[in-house]
C-alpha cells in the first residue's frame, strides 16, 4: 500500500489493533451497512467468488478476515468438509457465531479469532482460501499474504474480493465523490464509530489493484494470478493457485 492509512489518525495503536477495535464497534450494524453502501451488489459479487471456489471441490476452506461469517456461511452449500471463519474481531465473530448457530451449521464451520498475518494452521492445510474486503485491513500485506501461501494446499486456490478504483470516465469521477463524500457520510449516519467508514473509503482509494495486486501475488509465491473487475471496476475478483 502506498499510503500507510489507519482507523484513527490520532491514536498511536497499532494498525492491527485499531482494525480490531473499529471492527468491534460497528459488528452491530455491518451487515445492514454494508447492504446499503453497495446496494446490495456485493451479494452479487461473493457468490462468483463461491462459484470459483465450489468448482475446486475443496474439502477444507480457510475464509480470512471473515468479518460476520457471511462468504463462510454461503460456501456451506458447497461439499467441504469443514470451513472456518477466521478473524482479528471478537465482536465480528460474535455475530456470525450467532447466524450459524440460527441456521444449524456449527458443526460445518468454526469461527477463529486469530491474526491473518499469523495463521495458526500447519503448512498446507486448507483446499482453499478466500479473503472478501479484508487483504486492504492487513497491516503487514506481504507477511498476510505468505501466511495464506503457507496453509494453502499444494494446487489449491485463493480468491479475493477486494475494493478497487475505476478507471475509466465517468465512472472514476462517480466513485471518487461516492467514497470521499457520500459513503463517509452515511456511516456517520447509521455507525457510533465516525472513523470507521471515513478509513474503508481512504483505504479503499490507496489500496494496489489490478495488475499491481497480480504482481504482489505473483511476489509472494502465487501463480495463475488472474484479477477480473466488476461493476465497472469498483471491486475486483483476484485468483491465484499454489503450485
Amino acid at each position: 500500500m502506498s499510503k500507510d492509512v489507519k482507523p484513527y489518525k490520532d491514536s498511536e495503536v497499532e494498525k492491527k489493533k485499531q482494525v480490531e477495535q473499529m471492527f468491534d464497534n460497528i459488528s452491530g450494524n455491518y451487515d445492514g451497512l454494508n447492504r446499503v453502501i453497495t446496494f446490495g451488489i456485493d451479494l452479487k459479487w461473493r457468490k462468483k467468488v463461491i462459484e470459483m471456489v465450489k468448482k475446486t471441490n475443496p474439502k477444507y476452506i480457510l475464509d480470512v478476515a471473515t468479518g460476520t461469517g457471511d462468504l463462510a456461511i454461503a460456501m456451506a452449500d458447497s461439499d467441504a468438509e469443514k470451513i472456518v471463519g477466521l478473524d482479528i474481531s471478537a465482536g465480528m465473530l460474535q455475530v456470525g457465531k450467532d447466524k450459524i448457530q440460527k441456521k444449524k451449521l456449527n458443526k460445518r464451520i468454526e469461527m477463529v479469532q486469530a491474526d491473518s498475518e499469523n495463521l495458526p494452521y500447519p503448512d498446507h492445510t486448507f483446499d482453499a482460501i478466500t479473503v472478501a474486503f479484508g487483504v486492504r485491513n492487513f497491516e503487514n500485506l506481504d507477511k498476510g499474504l505468505s501466511e495464506i501461501y503457507r496453509v494453502l494446499s499444494p494446487g489449491g486456490i485463493f480468491v479475493i474480493l477486494e475494493t478497487s478504483v475505476p478507471t475509466k470516465f465517468p465512472f472514476k469521477q462517480g466513485y471518487k465523490v461516492y467514497s470521499n463524500y457520500i459513503l463517509p457520510n452515511i456511516g456517520k449516519l447509521f455507525s457510533k464509530d465516525k472513523s470507521a467508514y471515513q478509513y474503508l473509503s481512504e483505504s479503499a482509494s490507496v489500496f494496489p489493484f489490478g495488475e499491481k495486486f497480480n504482481n504482489i501475488l505473483r511476489k509472494v509465491g502465487f501463480t495463475d494470478v488472474e484479477n477480473l473487475p466488476q461493476t465497472f471496476g469498483v471491486s475486483t475478483i483476484y485468483s491465484a493457485t499454489k503450485k
